[in-house]
């Protein structure tokens, strides 16, 4: 990505200045401030960071650094369950709401923070029993319910790593979970519940453990009566709790010592195994939560992600409850049992803090201003999102009829890999649609050019952090070679992989993924930008473009589109979205042709798989597609 992109997109957009307010009342306070205190002294702004947690003895140094390994909190030990379960019990928030889960037709459960440590030391005891141990792999294949969360944290606290795995993947693309990870236990539950109809897991699971030979055991959780009959190796999730002690001592950990691995999709070939680690991990995410997100003691906050994926890991579980929050999870999809569904559920907990995906919210578009209309939002201070770029039009919609015009967005950048994020716009900045933001304090990130060079305000190129951080991935798990690629890309610097735009100010616009770029006659096309275009027309709910083999311009374009409700596919509204493109981008931009279609293949986390879309275009293999959402 160089000069060919269009200066006017990163300069001719408006600026939201949030209530000042926001900046006077948040735990970070002004920016600036806190950014060049950062500056002048990385390893002193993390060790002041860190000392707001409990450790079982501290670090002798903050950081190593021997390139492209970096060691945190160097022979600190810990546990991360006592700085969220413990810390708080043993202080004032020993009654506070941990945990808030909504099923189907009404059903709630809730957990104080004394219950839930209750629940994660009985379970955790139970591991013990049938021989999990410290170091011992741990896999997790759940629905989105509190025993996904209890599971978690009692490997944790046992210090078994643990690989959690989406419940939506297939029986290969598990097993290979399962094998690469060397798991000695599988967790799971009968069924997962979605849209109203029961999908079975452990018939999946049944399929998965056939070749994984490092499987000792299988624990299910039974949701459904008549309870699913059990089988050699196989126990129930809360009869091996029976009779367990709810005290169960944390192991002690090096803040080096693997904490857990987390399987990421990539863009190509194998998936990854990323292993994140117990010390840095934990400052990260409760540093992120505390003073990014400002969650304070009387917020009701919601991610909407699924503890499968990263966002999960760090958003729902590990960050929060280190910072003391109340949680809220639910089993519901956004469209179901109706469009109102999220709406409903944010007015009756009075929701506080509400973090989605772009996909969601162009799904909430698409649905129509009159559901969110029905509901009283007005306990939402704080909004996010996460996942891929939010582009302008989203932005605006979700800045107006969710956030009634008063509640920042903190749009945000990371990856599985920074177990962090690192980019947004913090509160009281402010706030540009299409523009992620800058660098949070902590983090230096960069757009540069192939050799490592900074480019120029209004230029484009690769998106680069060029210092480690604390909850950065510390290898690739049996592919240490994969990992050295982040960081020898650009010699010196971890490249994300991602292209980018350096606004005015600093701030950093993502376009998507570096393999997302068309060269059109000698021409940079970023996918995301045509995208864009397209979604900012009336009738354009979500699209997807990609390049095919053109013999005069080298690549065509071509785009596939999902109307929004009330508008009919035909030759007009075709030509009316080429000209649309046209008048926004600029005519090479313009699609060579265009498809009306129903769905778009999309990874589970909502990312929108192009390469799928080319290879079926041009008659090839996909290859890897076990995180595609059905």
């Amino acid at each position: 990505m160089t000069e060919d992109f269009d200066v006017r997109l990163v300069e001719d957009v408006k600026t939201y200045t949030p209530d000042p307010q926001y900046r006077k009342n948040a735990w970070m306070g002004d920016y600036q401030k806190a950014y060049n205190e950062f500056l002048a002294d990385p390893d002193a702004f993390w060790e002041k960071i860190a000392k707001e947690l409990d450790w079982i003895s501290p670090w002798d140094k903050v950081k190593e650094w021997n390139y492209p390994y970096a060691r945190w909190f160097t022979n600190a030990k810990l546990n991360i369950t006592a700085n969220c379960l413990d810390r708080h019990v043993n202080n004032h928030r020993r009654n506070k709401v941990a945990l808030i889960w909504r099923g189907e037709e009404g059903r709630e459960r809730i957990f104080t923070y004394q219950k839930l440590l209750s629940q994660v030391a009985r379970f955790a005891n139970a591991l013990r029993k049938i021989g999990v141990k410290k170091g011992d792999c741990v896999c997790i294949y759940m629905p989105l319910v509190p025993e996904q969360a209890i599971a978690m944290l009692a490997c944790a606290r046992i210090g078994a790593i643990h690989s959690v795995v989406f419940g939506g993947f297939g029986a290969a693309a598990l097993n290979m979970r399962i094998q690469d990870a060397e798991a000695k236990v599988v967790i799971t539950a009968d069924i997962t519940i979605r849209r109203g109809k029961a999908i079975q897991l452990k018939a999946i699971v049944d399929e998965a453990v056939i070749n994984a030979p490092t499987v000792e055991h299988v624990v299910v959780l039974r949701r459904r009566d008549p309870l699913v009959d059990l089988h050699e190796r196989e126990m129930d999730f809360y009869e091996m709790m029976e009779g367990m002690s709810d005290d169960c001592p944390p192991e002690v950990m090096d803040a080096e010592d693997p904490f857990f691995i987390l399987y990421t999709s990539g863009s190509t070939g194998k998936p990854k195994g990323i292993v994140h680690t117990c010390g840095g991990y934990m400052v990260g995410t409760y540093y992120t939560c505390k003073y990014v997100f400002d969650l304070k003691d009387n917020d009701i906050y919601w991610c909407s992600a699924d503890p499968g994926w990263i966002t999960g890991h760090s958003y729902i579980v590990y960050g929060p409850l280190a910072v003391g929050a109340t949680v809220f999870i639910s089993e519901l999809t956004p469209d179901y049992p109706d469009a109102g569904s999220f709406w409903s559920m944010i007015a009756e907990q009075k929701i506080t803090i509400f973090y989605t995906a772009p996909t969601a919210i162009r799904m909430f578009m698409k649905m129509g201003e009159s559901w969110p209309d029905k509901y009283n939002l007005s306990s939402l201070r704080i909004i996010g999102s996460v996942g891929e770029p939010l582009n302008p039009e989203a932005f605006e919609w979700y800045y107006r009829v969710i956030g009634r015009q008063k509640c920042p967005i903190l749009d945000t950048w990371w990856q599985t890999e920074t177990g962090m994020l690192m980019i947004t716009t913090v509160l009281g900045e402010p706030m540009r649609p299409g523009f992620v933001g800058k660098a949070i304090p902590g983090v230096v990130a960069d757009v540069v050019d192939k050799d490592g060079n900074s480019v120029k305000p209004g230029t484009g190129g690769l998106l680069v952090i060029k210092s480690p951080w604390p909850s950065m991935l510390r290898t690739v798990y049996h592919d240490d070679e994969r990992y050295r690629k982040y960081w020898e890309t650009i010699k010196g610097m971890y490249t994300a992989g991602d292209l980018a735009v350096k606004g005015k100010d600093g701030y950093i616009m993502i376009l998507g993924r570096a393999d997302d770029i068309i060269i059109v006659a000698g021409h940079n096309i970023g996918t995301a930008e045509v995208e864009s275009a397209l979604v900012s027309h009336h009738a354009v709910a979500e699209a997807a473009v990609i390049g095919k083999p053109d013999p005069m311009k080298g690549n065509s374009i071509k785009a596939f589109v999902i109307l929004r409700v009330g508008n009919e596919p035909g030759d007009n509204l075709k030509q009316d979205l080429l000209h649309h493109v046209r008048t926004t981008l600029g005519a090479i931009a313009v699609p060579h042709e265009i498809d009306f279609v129903d769905k778009l293949p999309k990874t589970r986390s909502g990312k929108i798989m192009r390469r799928v879309l080319k290879a079926q275009e041009m008659g090839i293999d996909p290859g890897d597609i076990s995180t595609l959402e059905e």
